[in-house]
C-alpha cells in the first residue's frame, strides 16, 4: 500500500537531513551537490550538480557514498539511484554554440 502524504514528507525530510549532514559537505569540497528527483518504493533517485555532474569517477563514488549514507541513516530507503540527465543549462549552452555556428555558415 502507498505511503500517506505526511509519511512521504517525513521520509523526504529525513532524506534531505541525512544528505545535508553526511553527503553534501563532502560533495561541496569538490564543487558539487545533488538534487533528489523523486522517491519511489524506497528508491531515492537523484542527479549530481556542479563539478560532480557528468564526471564518471564522481558518479560512481557519489552513488556508493549516497547509497551507503541514506540506507544507513534513513529507515525505509532501500537504495539511492543516480540518474544522469543533461542539465537545462548545458542544453542551453549547446544550443547557443550550434546557433553561432549556423550564423557563420
Amino acid at each position: 500500500m502507498g505511503e500517506t502524504a505526511r509519511e512521504m514528507n517525513t521520509l523526504e525530510e529525513q532524506i534531505e537531513s541525512a544528505l545535508d549532514q553526511y553527503v553534501r559537505p563532502l560533495l561541496a569540497t569538490h564543487g558539487g551537490d545533488l538534487e533528489v528527483l523523486r522517491v519511489e518504493d524506497g528508491l531515492v533517485y537523484f542527479r549530481m550538480l556542479g563539478h560532480c555532474a557528468g564526471c564518471a569517477a564522481a558518479d560512481l563514488t557519489s552513488e556508493d557514498l549516497i547509497n551507503k549514507e541514506l540506507v544507513e541513516h534513513v529507515p525505509g530507503v532501500r537504495r539511492a539511484v543516480l540518474e544522469n540527465r543533461v542539465s537545462q543549462e548545458l542544453m542551453d549552452q549547446a544550443r547557443e554554440i550550434l546557433n553561432r555556428r549556423r550564423m557563420r555558415s
